[in-house]
C-alpha cells in the first residue's frame, strides 16, 4: 500500500473529512426528534470508495434498543440527502454510499472497565494485599 507524505492513506483522509462534514450536516440539517444528540464516532471508507461505514452513537438512549433502531432508520432514510450534501463539499469522482451502524463502544467500554476493576479487586483479595500498588491506581504499566 502506498502512503502519502502525511503518513496515512487517502481513504483515511477522505473518512476524516467525511466525518467532520457529516457531523455538521446531521446536527444542522436533520431535524428529526428521534435522532436526539447524534455523534459520528467514526467512518471507515472501503478501498474502492464504494461504501462508507458510518459509526454513530445517540446520547441518552444507549440502553434503548428501539430508540437506536429508530435513529439508524432515520439516518438510513436520509442517506441519499446526506451523500449528495457531502458531495458538494468533498470533490470526489464518486461519493461513497453511506451505511450506518450503531457504535457499541459506548456500552462496551464501561462494561469492560467494570470487569477489569472487578478482576483487579479479586486478585488483590486473593493475594491478601489491603491496597493495590500505586502504579495500578494511576493506570501506569511498568515495562
Amino acid at each position: 500500500m502506498r502512503h502519502s507524505p502525511r503518513g496515512y492513506s487517502r481513504t483515511d483522509r477522505i473518512a476524516d473529512q467525511m466525518q467532520r462534514d457529516l457531523a455538521v450536516l446531521v446536527q444542522r440539517e436533520l431535524k428529526d426528534p428521534r435522532l436526539g444528540m447524534t455523534t459520528i464516532s467514526g467512518i471507515k471508507v472501503s478501498r474502492d470508495l464504494a461504501f462508507a461505514d458510518v459509526y454513530v452513537t445517540f446520547m441518552g438512549i444507549e440502553e434503548d434498543e428501539e430508540g437506536i433502531k429508530q435513529g439508524l432508520s432515520v439516518l438510513t432514510n436520509a442517506a441519499g440527502f446526506l451523500r449528495s450534501s457531502l458531495a458538494k463539499g468533498i470533490k470526489l469522482r464518486v461519493m461513497p454510499s453511506l451505511r450506518f451502524h450503531y457504535d457499541q463502544t459506548v456500552v462496551e467500554g464501561p462494561r469492560m472497565s467494570a470487569l477489569i476493576n472487578r478482576a483487579r479487586s479479586e486478585d488483590i483479595a486473593r493475594s491478601g494485599e489491603s491496597e493495590p500498588p500505586a502504579d495500578l491506581d494511576a493506570g501506569e504499566v511498568d515495562e
